[in-house]
């Protein structure tokens, strides 16, 4: 909870940072205004690092410009036509923009650049109350017009304006109330929530761009969860990700499955868990993350009901591996992501034959070869996708596990498992079997393959043998 005199100890602390220092001064000597705004007060008063150092001022971009090269090493106004000039100072990344006020046409999202004379009306058009607060530097004094301390203690997200007018203004800012409610594990206010459920439709004037990148931004954060249910429960999220509340299946009298959409943020929470215990410095993993909540996307298409009260899923994992990669590609997501993504879903369930019996090594080798660079993550989804309450059952699938990650190291020390190809390449195919390149060399190739997996390493003497047997049996 935020307490009040911390927090203003910390503002203190900001405003004597060294690179704040220097370019308060720069400005007061100039005789011009100067405020550090959004995010760095907010996090400074809840007691959160931050790195961002995001000023306003009532300088026009060509005076920030020329206050800013003196005391800097490198400066860019790439957002100079928005009033933007970023510089670093003393080794960090500033950026300094001038007040705005201003005006959104409500078709294109893009808005007709004004320039303010005042912080207040500047940060009354900002997206909510708690990113809405500043300190004025040097003299250290906080502006919060729009109540966005009383925000913070209440643990609220609040547009500082009516929320209808602020996401009329730009849609985006109702992605982003999903993003904060998570980043800051905050509730979004009653009103707010309701002006995204009516304004959802509107989302349709954001590239697909955008709301990838907003999408990426909460689910890197340490609970995406609360964010999902925002967008779920208002709605918003059928605008660029229907295949997410389509998880929600009706179940009747007669037939019982457990609930897909909370196994799939069950699954996305235990994924996120996995992935900070194996590996806590690493950055959050967004195709991971991605696949732990997308893994089961293929169940309401594949759903059956079966005499008896059963319910089957047959091939989900392959229909959710298509619907991954359509999705991923109309959010505009790069190649790599995609293929990670699709690949992890299709994977998923191939696992959970083990526990049932044990694998040879061929098998073992075929599960490593099918994962690729992505065994780790593999490792994780699976585990993550155990969510029954049957402690016993658990218990049975975690030692399974247990045990083929020690198969697989132990393979790795014998055999080099995550290289597996051919002991004979295609060049010594060809001039074993006098072949020129073509198909018949891709199956030799295949089989050479197969053979690897199946029996581990052979010699290349004893694969020489058995691919002339292969052929001439073949002929």
């Amino acid at each position: 909870m935020l307490n009040m005199a911390e927090g203003l100890a910390r503002l203190e602390e900001l405003a004597a940072h060294p690179v704040v220092a220097a370019v308060a001064r720069a400005f007061a000597d100039a005789g011009r205004d100067l405020a550090i705004v959004g995010g760095p007060v907010r996090d400074a008063l809840l007691g959160r690092i931050t790195h961002d150092f995001d000023f306003t001022t009532d300088a026009r971009p060509d005076e920030i410009l020329a206050l800013i090269k003196p005391i800097s090493s490198v400066q860019w106004d790439v957002g100079r036509a928005f009033g933007t000039i970023g510089a670093r100072v003393k080794g960090e990344q500033v950026e300094i923009t001038t007040y705005r006020a201003d005006s959104y046409d409500g078709v294109t999202r893009k808005p007709t650049v004004e320039f303010g004379d005042t912080l207040e009306a500047d940060l009354s058009r900002r997206d909510f109350t708690v990113n809405a607060m500043a300190l004025r530097v040097p003299a250290r004094t906080l502006v919060d017009p729009t109540g966005g301390v009383e925000d913070l203690l209440a643990g609220r997200l609040r547009t500082p304006i009516d929320p209808a007018v602020s996401f009329g203004d730009d849609p985006l800012r109702m992605l982003r109330a999903a993003r904060f409610s998570s980043q800051l594990d905050f509730a979004v206010d009653p009103a707010t929530l309701d002006a995204i459920s009516e304004l959802r439709a509107s989302l349709e004037i954001v590239s697909p761009e955008r709301v990838q990148a907003e999408l990426v931004r909460l689910l890197q954060t340490d609970d995406p969860v609360r964010g999902i249910r925002v967008l779920v429960e208002t709605g918003l999220i059928e605008e660029f990700l229907p295949e997410v509340p389509a998880l929600r299946l009706e179940v009747d009298e007669h037939h019982h499955h457990k609930d897909v959409y909370e196994h799939s943020l069950t699954v996305l929470r235990q994924a996120i868990s996995l992935e900070k215990s194996r590996h806590p410095d690493a950055a959050p993993d967004v195709p991971l993350r991605l696949a732990a909540l997308l893994h089961d996307i293929g169940k309401p298409a594949t759903r059956r009901l079966e005499s008896g009260g059963g319910v089957t899923f047959h091939h989900h994992d392959i229909k959710g591996a298509r619907m991954a990669r359509k999705r991923l590609q109309a959010l505009r997501f790069d190649a790599h992501t995609t293929t990670v993504v699709s690949r992890l879903v299709e994977l998923h369930l191939r696992f959970f034959g083990y526990a049932e019996g044990a694998w040879t090594d061929a098998a073992v080798r075929r599960y490593v070869r099918d994962a690729g660079d992505e065994l780790e993550r593999l490792h994780i989804l699976t585990r993550a996708d155990v969510t029954t309450r049957n402690k016993r059952k658990a218990q049975r699938l975690a030692s399974a596990y247990d045990d083929i990650e020690a198969r697989i190291a132990a393979l790795r020390e014998q055999e080099e498992i995550d290289a597996i190809r051919p002991e004979l390449d295609g060049n010594r195919i060809q001039e074993v079997l006098g072949l020129k390149p073509g198909r018949e060399v891709g199956e030799a190739y295949r089989f050479l393959l197969d053979l690897r997996l199946d029996e581990g390493v052979l010699g290349e003497d004893e694969a020489e043998k058995r691919l002339r047997e292969w052929w001439a049996a073949r002929s």
